[in-house]
């Protein structure tokens, strides 16, 4: 049985309890069925994940996140066997108590991609890249309309004016310099931000840390999971963090995703949206890829440019 949780701040003392949230999941898998099978739960997450047996994964919501809950199991829901990459199939899914949400569903296999690239040969890397591209242009192909109900931010246009309004007081919160502070009302002025673009269904968070490889297949690319930040918006977005996290600012690399994706993109428009992120941080950025670029537009290029 999970506890009441009603604040952000409850959530935090209990998110590292795992006395507590192991009796809630062992609880939840009896009434799933699974009693009895092992759990093991996952190190990285937001929330609570566990491996439930071999084959499936339990995620758990607390209150405070029900309504990703929804997400994840509508997106994957939406998803299910229509990108070239593997996507969890959802098991069961549903309310617990007190609030809580779950979502059981496949475990795929695999191992993480960020744990795995230094050891991916060069050629296969040039591969990976290929084929993210291409099932982003599949997800990105895919009808949002059937999600308009569950996925924000519905009105685009007024979700970047939003973002816009904070953009400098968000970096000057996550300790950003002056010196680039400055450049960002100018910047965004000036970005080829489009007026009415097409919709898509986004990942948002398309990156290594949430790709799946097989070393002893070759390096297949096994699973994309985690679809709980996932959005309608412009296709562009998305790869804000395919060019931070997934190509890590390696301009052939990002060629190559746009290779496979079928279409470029301005560098100026992937650095706008780097700005107006939901989970923009731009120092967290700046210390992680060490650009030699000083200037926003300079950052464009080497952070969203090609080779």
């Amino acid at each position: 049985m999970l506890p009441v949780v009603e604040t952000e701040e409850q959530w935090d003392a209990l998110a590292d309890d795992e006395a507590v949230l192991r009796a809630g999941a062992e609880d939840l898998c009896g009434r799933l069925g699974l009693g009895g099978a092992p759990l093991e739960r996952f190190a990285e997450g937001s929330v609570p994940v566990y491996a439930v047996g071999g084959a499936q994964v339990l995620k758990l919501f607390p209150p405070t996140s029900a309504r990703d809950g929804v997400v994840e199991e509508r997106v994957l829901g939406h998803l299910r066997g229509a990108l070239p990459i593997p996507t969890p199939e959802v098991h069961a899914a549903g309310e617990y108590v007190n609030g809580w949400r779950y979502v059981l569903m496949s475990r795929l296999a695999g191992e993480s991609l960020a744990t795995a690239w230094p050891r991916v040969p060069e050629g296969e890397r040039v591969r990976i890249a290929r084929e993210c591209g291409q099932a982003l242009a599949v997800l990105h192909g895919l009808d949002p309309r059937p999600l308009a109900d569950v996925l924000g931010p519905g009105d685009w246009s007024a979700f970047l004016e939003r973002q816009r309004a904070g953009a400098v007081r968000r970096q000057r919160e996550r300790g950003l310099s002056e010196a680039w502070l400055e450049q960002i009302p100018d910047f965004l002025a000036a970005a080829p931000l489009p007026r009415a673009p097409g919709l898509a269904v986004l990942h948002t968070e398309f990156m290594r840390e949430h790709l799946l490889t097989d070393p002893a297949d070759g390096w297949r690319l096994t699973g994309l999971f985690d679809f709980e930040p996932a959005m309608i918006g412009d296709p562009a977005y998305d790869l804000v963090a395919v060019g931070l996290f997934t190509t890590r600012a390696d301009p052939a690399l990002f060629g190559q995703l746009l290779h496979g994706y079928g279409r470029g993109v301005d560098p100026r428009l992937v650095m706008a949206y780097t700005l107006l992120h939901v989970y923009s941080h731009l120092p967290w950025y700046l210390r992680e890829l060490k650009p030699s670029a000083t200037t926003l537009d300079g950052l464009a290029q080497e952070w969203f440019g090609t080779a």
